[in-house]
């Protein structure tokens, strides 16, 4: 790796606030050590007062957009950044990418499945299982499963599941966080986590084991706890990450502690991905209210990771 860690950042959709901060983050980087380059629309990133960065930029613009006004037409585009960002990681061109946000929807009605840039991450990866995890004011908080309905939540948790799901944590916090002998604590998935099966079965059927396999491997698992009480404990530093169940149990709290600072980190994948932690914001987007802080902490944290997997392996 070079001095200057090398970064890439996607626009997102366009329409959206993606080019606003991703602008604000190139002036906030502009006299940092560290090389970036912009994949997506570059028209909108230079329209929203950005000044494009010397490096490689790949325009990647299918359709003309209008800000606040998402189009269908704009989804190859939009996925088409993520894919080659995603590549020249995969191929070391980049040490990290970066991602602002794209519509689920948009891409949806432009014909691509993903759920999120997780899965298409964990596609164009072709290895590893992707984790989410985030990170704010100190506090982190991973997921058991991610973009489905609730009603799917307890068929899609297993044992199996969780124990890989907190191997990865265990190994990316220890890597990419440095963290000594991670602590992670784990949700239940019912109230009071199950109060002893009275209000479910899961704790104890599949949650409870899983943690019971992985200190057999040597991570410190604690739990389950119940999520009521779970994450007072953690931002009071007893743990150095939490595993939810599921989304909202999991970014509900994160983003009411450190709404506006926190990043979105990809685990598990043979590439380092941080994002912002919210959406498109369409209803706002070209009206310059749209606050770059959270693009700028996942552009921060993004250089830290990449210098840390360097002194990782430096170890080796």
């Amino acid at each position: 790796m070079p001095t200057s860690p090398r970064i890439g950042i996607t626009v997102g959709d366009p329409a959206g606030i993606g080019p606003e901060v991703v602008a604000a983050a190139l002036r906030a980087f502009a006299n940092e050590p560290v090389a970036l380059c912009v994949y997506g629309d570059l028209g909108a990133v230079t329209r929203a007062g950005g000044v494009l960065p010397p490096g490689p930029n790949q325009e990647h613009a299918s359709a003309p957009v209008v800000p606040g006004k998402p189009a269908a037409a704009a989804a190859a585009g939009i996925v088409r950044a993520v894919e080659q960002a995603a590549r020249a990681c995969l191929a070391g061109e980049l040490d990290a990418m970066v991602t602002a946000p794209l519509s689920k929807e948009v891409i949806a009605d432009g014909g691509f499945a993903y759920p999120g840039h997780t899965e298409l991450l964990e596609e164009v990866a072709g290895r590893g299982r992707a984790v989410m995890m985030l990170v704010g004011r100190g506090l982190r908080v991973a997921l058991a499963t991610i973009h489905c309905p609730l009603r799917e939540v307890p068929d899609r948790l297993s044992r199996e599941g969780i124990l890989s799901v907190l191997e990865t944590m265990n190994a990316d916090l220890a890597r990419r966080f440095r963290v000594r002998a991670p602590r992670i604590a784990v949700c239940g998935l019912n109230p009071h986590a199950g109060e002893g099966g009275r209000f479910g079965d899961e704790e104890a059927r599949i949650i409870a084991p899983a943690l019971a396999d992985a200190r057999a491997r040597g991570i410190d698992a604690r739990g389950p706890f119940s999520g009521d009480s779970l994450f007072h404990r953690a931002v009071a530093g007893e743990f150095d990450a939490v595993l939810a169940m599921y989304h909202d149990q999991g970014l509900a709290p994160l983003k009411t502690h450190a709404f506006g600072q926190a990043v979105n980190v990809t685990l598990g994948l043979p590439l380092v991905r941080t994002s912002v932690d919210h959406g498109t914001a369409f209803e706002i987007a070209g009206q310059g209210k749209a606050d770059p802080s959270s693009m700028i902490e996942a552009v921060r944290l993004a250089v830290e990771i990449s210098r840390n997997e360097r002194g990782s392996r430096d170890e080796l």
